[in-house]
This record gives C-alpha cells, structure tokens and sequence, in this order.
C-alpha cells in the first residue's frame, strides 16, 4: 500500500498521462469555472492547491492579478510550468509545495482554491485550518471535492486493493454535509453550494466559503 512519503511519487508517475486525459464532464467543469469567476475579482492575489498539470490556473489566471498554483508532484508541476511558458502568461506561478504548507505570507490572499483535492488529503481539518490562515480577512475558500461517500459503495472494497497494488492513491470517505462541518469548524461560513455535473447525480460538491464565523447559507 502507498505510505505518506509515496504520495508524490505516485503523482509523478502518473503526470504525463494525466496531462492528457480528457475532462470526462467538460460541461460541469465549464459550470464551475464560470461559478468560481463570479467570486474572483482582477485585483485578487490567488493560492490554488492541488492544481496538478495547470489546466484550471490556466483558464483563471487571465481573470485575477496573480495566480500561485502549488502541487506536491514535480512532475505535474514541470508540465504546468510548461503550458504557462508556451502560453506566455506572466501572472501564473507555479511551485511545488504539499497542501499542509500553503505557499506565501500569512493572510495573504484574497481566494485560495482546492479542486478535486480534499479527499486526497490525510489531514483534512489541518489543511482547512492553513487555508484559513493564508487568507485574508473575509477572503473566499472555493472548492469542488468527490464526496467518495456518497458513490458506489463498493469503491470501499476497490480502492484498498489498488492502493495495495500501487495503483491508487490514499483517499478518504466522506459525505458533503462532513465537509462542510469540517469547514465551519475550520472557521468558514458557507456562502454556497452546488452541482455542477451533467448527470442526474454528481458526487462532486462545490463549495464556496468565507474566512470568518456567520450563518451559512
């Protein structure tokens, strides 16, 4: 099984091909580029966690001042830095770095993003609680997160197995109403919620927060 200092590793094997999957829900991954737009602004400095290849930090850094993307695989992040490069685009870094240690100063930033990155992160409330630190006063915590519990109950039996085989990397069971618990105690208050798949049921949560204790939406 993939132990904690096997995580990166993984990562980087995998890099080249993931560069080159296909979005399989491009009209849900649209929907939520176009949600996450709505909350940022071209004056806001923004973190994105996870970003793996750069794709996303891509389409959002022409609509923000500055945009640091951090993943803890130097191979994903060499790929990005390439597709930045042949882009030209002068306002999108990016830099290795694990979740756990956001990148730059304390409450430093107007929006941190986390895409399809919470289940794959082993301490969940400790990643929150850092992503709260690295905003700024009122800023947004955006998110889009697989709540594995709320799929195929046999993905319990698979994913050990192929974590076992090397084949999988290490994921946690969780359900929205969880996450957004975790969140809230993390300091958040919720402002929105969604789904953005195209099929009748998407596991994939959207979530948009905001640094500071309030009534949820």
């Amino acid at each position: 099984m993939l132990r904690r200092s096997d995580d990166a590793g993984f990562w980087d094997r995998i890099a080249p091909k993931y560069a080159t999957d296909t979005i399989k829900d491009m009209a849900g991954y649209e929907r939520s580029l176009d949600q996450t737009r709505r909350w940022l602004s071209a004056s806001d400095t923004v973190l994105e966690l996870g970003c793996g290849t750069g794709t996303t930090a891509l389409r959002l850094a022409p609509h923000v001042h500055n945009l640091l993307a951090t993943d803890l695989s130097s191979g994903m992040i060499t790929i990005a830095r390439e597709k930045a490069a042949a882009r030209e685009y002068t306002n999108a870094q990016f830099m290795i770095a694990a979740p756990e240690i956001p990148a730059g100063p304390e409450a430093g930033f107007d929006a941190v993003l986390a895409f399809n990155l919470l289940h794959l992160v082993r301490d969940r409330a400790f990643v929150l609680r850092q992503v709260h630190q690295a905003l700024k006063p009122a800023g947004f915590f955006i998110s889009k997160t697989p709540c594995l519990s709320e799929m195929n109950p046999l993905l319990r039996l698979a994913v050990p197995v192929a974590q076992w085989l090397g084949k999988a990397p290490h994921v946690a069971f969780f359900d929205a109403v969880a996450l957004e618990d975790e969140m809230i105690d993390a300091g958040f208050t919720i402002l929105e919620r969604t789904r953005h798949g195209s099929g009748r049921k998407d596991p994939r949560i959207f979530l948009v927060a905001r640094k500071g204790a309030g009534q949820s939406a």
